[in-house]
Parts: C-alpha cells; structure tokens; sequence
C-alpha cells in the first residue's frame, strides 16, 4: 500500500514538473512574440531642400550644409563639446576619463587626454589614442593638396610648419603617450585663445578604411604615418591612395564611409538618398547620455514644391531647414501635425570672386551693395520669417543675440555683500549696453551714391571707350592697364533657386540705372560649390549662396598666407590685411573676456562691411515640420537634426504607412 501511494505522489509530482514546465515554455515564447512585437522596425524619412554632395568625411573638400548634418550622424566621439550655458568647448566625459592642462617653458601649454576605454568602432573594434592621432595627422598631410582639397591648417600646434612642410619626418606637437592618452602642444602664439578646447575638435577616423598598409607610430618626437610592412621602402601614404580609397564616387570614403564612430552608420547612398541604421557599438550622446532608437532614417533632398504634401500624405516624416515663405505658410496650416522654429546659425549672401578685374575694386562691390534692395528681397523669399542682415552673422550667433538685445550678455550678478564684485559688474554692464553696430556701413537701394562711387572710381566710358551715357549706352567701362574693362558682370546661382526671380525683379533693373549688367546663370548645387570652393577654374563674378557658420567663430582659418606673409579672405580673394588682423586679435583674446571678444567683433564686422567681399542677403528661422508620432525632437537646443535625432523617438506610424503603400502596390 505505502510503496503504491509513494508511486501515485511521484507521478503527480511528474505531471507538475510538466505542466510547469510547459508553462515556463508558453511564457517564453509568449515574451519573445511580445519582445519582437516591441522590436518592431521604426523608418524614419527625411528631407532637406539642399543636396547631398557626398562630402560625409571632413570639410577639405566642401561643406554643404546637408553634408555637415550627415557627418553628424555617422562620426562621433569628438574630444570635445560646446557648452551652450558656458558658452565656450568643454572635454567630453564620455570619451574622457580627464583632461590635464599645463604651462610650458617655451609659452606654450599642453593639454593632456586621458581617454575612456570603451569607445568603439561600428563594427566592435575598439578605438584608441592612435585613431585620434590619425585624423590630426590625414587632415594636416600636404599630400590633400593634389588632390584637389585643402588641408586643415594646424598651425596652432608645435611642430606643424616642419611637419607640412617635410623638413622632419614626425609631428612633435601631438604624442600617443600611450594606446589612450593623447598629448597636445600647443603653440605660445595660442595661448591664449578665446575658443580654448575648441582646438580639440577632433572625431577619430579609421586608418584601415583610409589608408590600408599604413599605421601611425611615435617614436619618442612626436607621431608619424609609416607603412605597415617595414620592408616596403616606397611611402604607401600618397596622394593617389587617397584618390583612391577617399574620392572614388563608387567606393571612396567620403561618400561611402563603411567604418564609423557615431550614432549611426551609412547603409547606402545614390547620389541623392542616403539609408542609415543605428550603430549598436555608439557609446552615448555627449550632452544627454542617450542612445539613439529610432531604427532606420532615410534622408533624401527635398522639394520646396511638394514637401509639404508628402509630409501630408505618409511620404516623409520630417522636413529639415524650411526656409522658404509659401512652403512654411503651407506647413503652418497643416493639422495634426508638429513643428519646431529655431533661429539660423548661418545667413545667404551674395560673394565677389575678387581676383575678377571689374569686382577687384571696393568702390564697384559697394556700388552693387547700394543697388540691391534687401528688403523686397528678404519679404518676397523669407516673408516674416526672416530678417536683413546688417553684418556677416546669422541670428543664431550669440554675439549678434547679444548686441541685438535678445539674449543676456554674460556674467553672473554677484551678492550684495561683495561690494567690490558688484561694483565690477556693474562697470561691465555698463559697457555691454553701449555695445552697438552704429559704425557699421549699411547698405540700402541708393542709386544716386552707387552711381557716384562709380563715377569717383573712374568708370565713366563706354564700350567703345567714349563717354559714358546713361541715356544710351547699356554699360559703364574703365581703362585698366590698357584694358578696356566693361561691368558686364555674371552671377552663379543654384538651380532651381526661387531667389534668381527675385533679382531679376529687385535687383537686375537698378544695377542697370546704375550702368551695370548682370547676368544671371544657373548652376546645380554640385557644381555650384565647385565654383566656391575655387576647385574649378572660376568664370564669372558673383555668386549666390549660403552657409552656417561652425561654432567656433574664428575667421582666420579663412586667410591664406603667400610666400610674403600677405593674406588672403579665402574663396574671395580678397587681399586685407587690417581684415586679419584684426580676426587674429579677436582669437587672442583671453576665454573669460567675452567683453573684450565682442568689442573686437564689432570692429571686425566693420571692416568687413566696408571691403565688402561678400553682401550679406538675409538670415532667418528655421522651421521643421514632422509628423506627431516624432517624440522628444527638441532641434532648437541642438545644431543640427542630426544630434536632436538621438534622443528622439518614433512611433510605428509610419511603418504602418509604409505598410498600406506595399499592399496597395502589390493589389495593382
């Protein structure tokens, strides 16, 4: 009977152990339909009324806006960051374990980056001191030249003229202490900067993807790119490798970067349409230690036509940098749908191409300025969402929101007990209220001044080298070193770009009162920046533009030195010296004198004014418009759509859309 009832307890002991079993089985599949279900791919799509050039590497060969968004996205982990509240660079604490600085005997300092040891590559490799140390070295190498980009001038650092030049085979102003510490020099001259960190502004590129058999190496002096294979005596580091493994449009990585350290990787791209999907090995983003969720993003070039349309109907998800009136006023009135207003950190501005005879003279780029009537033009392509600029600013700068009253100038108000303090700021506040641009030269429709400063400069001939006459003659000439120079001038415009009917209407008929024509010419976006960038042999005299500006507001990067030590305002070419000196003192300028900065801006912004190498047109809002299943898209507090895109998150709306539109086109 006993060993009966042991026998009924242990099979009914069994039965359990399978119906738990069995349960336990059911539970874990039922949590892996759930989990799946939760995992389901989110897309978002993207546009932009600007094209993609293929430039995602570095700025050395062009820097369309679109361009810079991109490289947001798939290269990361930069030394440094901007601190809006502090309003200056500050070490990054996720690639970071510290930073030390010191002085040294010859002036100079050293900053010293001790880095985190979890930083990795897009394919799990991990990322060291060397790969920081290759970008320095590929961005300054010489061999950029013949490839038709421009180098990053890193003069700021101890060494970099021998280097450059070839006059030492190492660069000692940057050392690899070890496989994470990196060591910066930096030059006496540099110290101090206004943008201290922002020296350091360096993401880490991949040397096997950029240059296969070669590897970077510090012997003791300073870093060096060597080849890989000791025995190869020819340098394998050449300007033909980097046409080769950089510029090829198939395969080259500018375009079609394989290997990177950001939030997300390029999947593809076809000259128009970029796919990208998240890169599992990104750490963190550096402001809000977020990582990013939405799945998949695809950004294409937008039409200010039919954006808003396709955002209507489910065929994007989120229109970037609207700029255009009817497309925003079409935008405003949707229902249902978000938007995010945000000033621009950039401007439009018509550019001189100065080493053309006729625009060569300051009296003729003036007279143009006086010719142009900003203001129909900023209302018919902007309407209320833009504004004229007086200087070469866009809104978002903060030294154009200071001196313009929207933001609070700098500087904290101290106790009332430091009596000292007090009286201090009350000094400086004092000075930041007088602060203002009075002295800057304005540029307005006067047709009488702009005709004078012709007529002063000796433009009073015509085509046949006789007087001129306004009642008959279509141009105004000069005699120039035996030359009959006519301002029968021509000006590049993007394609397709709504400001060309603008001109002919605001612009066109008063530079012809004046004695001047213009001709007009079209150019895709491509090879509009060609043109600017002076990588094609320039026709023409102007052209039409815009740009935004980095955040580190240093125009000496855009002279270059002759072999006499005059410089030239890059792209331009206009020769002015006062113009860099004074961008060379507003660098100099100690980090905390953010007085002493804007004092020197101001005098920079009128000289600027005054030579005229470029008229600034307007600045303006930003609107982005996106659907409402974007969540946590909070753009005005970053630069680009790019960063605010990580913390974001998507819905599958989308998908869903996405989903009809496959069953509809499988139906038919």
């Amino acid at each position: 009977m006993l060993k009966k009832l042991t026998a009924v307890l242990l099979a009914f002991l069994l039965l359990l152990t399978s119906f738990a079993a069995f349960a336990e089985e059911t539970q874990s599949e039922e949590a892996e339909i759930t989990e799946t279900q939760e995992k389901e791919e989110t897309i978002l799509y993207v546009a932009n009324p600007t094209v993609m050039r293929g430039e995602f590497f570095t700025e050395m060969w062009g820097n369309s806006t679109t361009d810079i968004d991109v490289r947001v996205l798939i290269h990361g982990l930069n030394l440094v960051k901007w601190e809006n509240a502090l309003g200056m660079f500050i070490p990054d604490d996720v690639v970071n374990k510290r930073v030390l600085t010191a002085d040294t005997e010859d002036g100079g300092r050293l900053y010293t980056f001790e880095l985190c040891e979890d930083l990795y590559w897009s394919d799990g490799t991990q990322i060291t001191a060397w790969d920081y140390a290759f970008t320095v070295l590929f961005q300054i190498a010489p061999e950029i030249v013949a490839t038709g980009g421009t180098p990053v001038h890193e003069d700021f650092l101890v060494g970099y003229e021998e280097y450059y030049n070839k006059e030492v085979s190492y660069f000692a102003g940057l050392k690899v202490l070890d496989d994470f510490t990196l060591q910066f020099h930096v030059q006496k001259d540099y110290v101090p900067f206004f943008y201290e960190f922002g020296l350091f502004y360096i993401t880490p590129f991949p040397i096997e993807e950029i240059a296969p058999g070669c590897v970077v190496k510090d012997d003791g002096d300073g870093v060096y790119i060597a080849n890989e294979d000791e025995e190869i005596e020819d340098p394998i580091f050449t300007s033909e490798l980097i046409m080769q493994t950089v510029l090829d449009p198939n395969t080259g990585y500018a375009a079609h970067p394989k290997k990177v350290s950001g939030p997300y990787t390029l999947v593809s791209w076809d000259g128009l349409t970029g796919e990208f999907e998240i890169n599992p090995y990104f750490k963190m983003d550096p402001y809000d230690h977020t990582k990013p969720t939405i799945d998949k993003l695809v950004f294409t070039l937008g039409d200010n036509n039919d954006m808003i349309e396709k955002l209507k109907n489910g065929e994007l998800g989120l229109l970037n940098k609207v700029t255009k009136k009817d497309t925003i006023d079409a935008g405003l009135e949707l229902a249902g749908f978000q938007y995010e207003a945000y000033p621009r950190v950039g401007l439009s501005y018509i550019s001189f191409f100065c080493e053309k005879t006729a625009v060569s003279s300051k009296a003729v780029r003036q007279a143009i300025g006086y010719c142009v009537d900003r203001d129909l033009l900023v209302e018919g392509y902007t309407g209320d969402y833009g504004v004229k600029m007086p200087v070469w600013s866009g809104l978002a700068q903060w030294m154009y929101r200071v001196i313009m009253g929207v933001i609070e100038y700098p500087g904290r108000v101290p106790p009332s007990y430091d009596v000292k303090a007090v009286a201090k700021y009350e000094e400086n506040k004092k000075e930041w209220e007088e602060l203002n641009l009075d002295n800057v030269k304005r540029y307005s429709l006067q047709l009488d001044t702009a005709i004078k400063l012709l007529e002063d400069d000796g433009w009073t001939l015509n085509r046949d080298g006789n007087e001129f006459d306004p009642e008959k003659d279509d141009v105004r000439c000069k005699m120039i070193d035996g030359e009959l120079i006519a301002l029968d001038l021509v000006c590049w415009y993007p394609d397709g770009n709504y400001m060309a009917e603008l001109f002919t209407e605001h612009l066109l008929p008063n530079l012809e009162k004046a004695g001047i024509k213009l001709t007009l010419k079209p150019l895709p976006m491509v090879d509009i920046l060609s043109t600017w960038y002076d990588q094609v042999d320039r026709e023409g005299d102007m052209i039409y533009l815009a740009t935004n500006f980095d955040v580190v507001f240093d125009p000496v990067v855009n002279f270059l030195e002759d072999d006499g030590g005059n410089h030239t305002w890059n792209y331009t070419n206009l020769w002015d010296e006062e113009l860099y000196e004074i961008a060379l003192d507003m660098r100099e300028t100690e980090p905390e004198d953010q007085l002493g900065y804007m004092k020197k801006w101001i005098k920079w912004q009128e000289e600027f004014m005054e030579e005229l190498p470029m008229l600034p047109i307007y600045s303006n809002m930003y609107y982005d418009f996106f659907i409402s299943d974007l969540q946590n898209y909070n753009v005005p507090t970053y630069v680009t759509w790019t960063q605010a895109i990580i913390s974001a998150t998507l819905s599958n709306g989308m998908e869903e859309v996405e989903a009809e539109k496959e069953t509809e086109e499988a139906a038919e």
